[in-house]
């Protein structure tokens, strides 16, 4: 099974703290609550960007852990890291397409909205400020990024009027309207880090992933470093994710 992007329909998984029940499960499997790290969170983003369901995941990681346990590494040595639990997810949502094939869809939808209305307003504001200060903050030597950061904050302010609509909030709608956002974000980050910057990271990432290589097939390590780049970049910058998937 390759892994491959896209908007998916989020039946089935209809609420965003995706990655949120990932990292408790994962700390209660390790039996200690540490900082997921880059890394992880990277291959997080790979997994709800390619639309793997929670269940697998979980269901991976559960079985990752079985198989470490009887492992020679296993011996008194704690899984590091989500990328060992990357074949087993992979099963997982394999054995999941499997038993819902021929199964009728799920055309109901979630009749509560999965957040308050001043719950957004609150994080819309968060990130629109977060965006507005590192706007101010590159405009002496990035100047052309400035100006884009104080566009998409506009963007994001003009997105508030949703929250006032009469009758559901269309979630999903809001989320790809995020979703361009943080795109156009990454575009410009990738077009004005320097090459110092893009180099220091390529490094990070190569670090990172060096005992995983091989158990790791060659779009899942693309994946992976591109989510590492982008979310190393966004720190470099001091600007936030605006997807709701980041909301928790």
């Amino acid at each position: 099974m390759e892994w491959t992007g896209g908007v998916r329909d989020m039946d089935g998984w209809n609420y965003f703290n995706y990655f949120t029940e990932i990292e408790e499960y994962f700390w209660k499997k390790r039996g200690a609550h540490l900082l997921v790290s880059p890394l992880d969170w990277a291959i997080m983003e790979t997994w709800q960007k390619a639309g793997v369901p929670l269940e697998a995941v979980l269901k991976g990681i559960d079985r990752a852990f079985e198989s470490y346990g009887r492992s020679r590494r296993g011996a008194g040595k704690p899984l590091k890291s989500l990328a060992y639990c990357t074949d087993a997810i992979l099963e997982a949502v394999a054995e999941n397409q499997e038993a819902a094939a021929g199964k009728a869809p799920r055309n109901g939808r979630a009749a509560a909205e999965p957040f308050s209305r001043d719950e957004l307003r609150g994080y819309f504001k968060r990130n629109s400020g977060a965006l507005a200060k590192a706007a101010e903050t590159q405009r002496a030597t990035h100047p052309e990024l400035a100006v884009r950061l104080a566009e998409i904050t506009q963007s994001l302010d003009s997105s508030l009027a949703l929250l006032d609509t009469p009758g559901t909030l269309d979630v999903e709608d809001l989320e790809r309207r995020l979703t361009v956002l943080d795109e156009k974000i990454q575009a410009s980050l990738t077009h004005q880090a320097s090459e110092e910057l893009m180099l220091r990271v390529r490094r990070e990432v190569d670090s990172q992933l060096a005992m995983y290589r091989r158990k790791m097939k060659a779009d899942q390590l693309a994946l992976v470093e591109r989510q590492y780049t982008q979310k190393r970049l966004l720190e470099e910058f001091g600007l936030p994710r605006l997807s709701l998937y980041y909301f928790s």
